[in-house]
């Protein structure tokens, strides 16, 4: 079913929209995925603040080449059927939506990325951005490594404190 020039103009302006915010672009093949899987891919990727999107490869393309930083970045990878997962919160999120999916459903490939910064990414690139911890989790890591030596200097002090608290009592009496 062929879409109106209007309909066309809207869905790339949305799209320039949703791709100047997003930190990460990440790209997909899914031949094979039902609809109901796809539901349920939209499903979980909302709760990671990941959308997703599937358009006409050619409407990426010309949202991209409205956008400065985009419009250098090679779009060859953009090929067949292809759905899209953007993220504006974190780089990573995509990428690990889409590999959690696929590890269930094995017709989803990862077909590649582009960051905001026009960066283009393979799949090899993109898959290991996938293993990466998410941003919470990486926060999370630098605070307990920051809060490490202040826990390791607490717990030499409180030996400490129980012989001070014995020798009060002592004195007491």
């Amino acid at each position: 079913m062929a879409i109106s020039r209007d309909k066309k103009q809207t869905l790339v302006a949305e799209l320039q929209q949703i791709l100047s915010d997003a930190k990460m672009a990440v790209f997909a093949a899914y031949t094979g995925v039902s609809v109901k899987d796809l539901q349920v891919l939209r499903r979980d990727a909302r709760e990671q603040n990941v959308q997703i999107k599937v358009v006409k490869n050619r409407l990426v393309r010309v949202a991209m080449s409205q956008i400065d930083v985009l419009k250098n970045t090679s779009t060859d990878a953009l090929k067949g059927q292809i759905l899209y997962a953007f993220s504006a919160d974190d780089e990573v999120a995509p990428a690990q939506v889409l590999a959690e999916f696929a590890k269930t459903h094995p017709e989803l490939q990862i077909v590649g990325a582009f960051s905001g910064e026009g960066t283009n990414l393979d799949r090899e690139e993109t898959t290991a951005l996938a293993k990466l911890p998410s941003k919470n989790e990486l926060i999370a890591q630098v605070i307990a490594t920051l809060d490490s030596p202040l826990n390791d200097v607490l717990n030499a002090l409180n030996p400490l404190g129980g012989i001070l608290n014995a020798l009060e009592v002592k004195a007491t009496n």
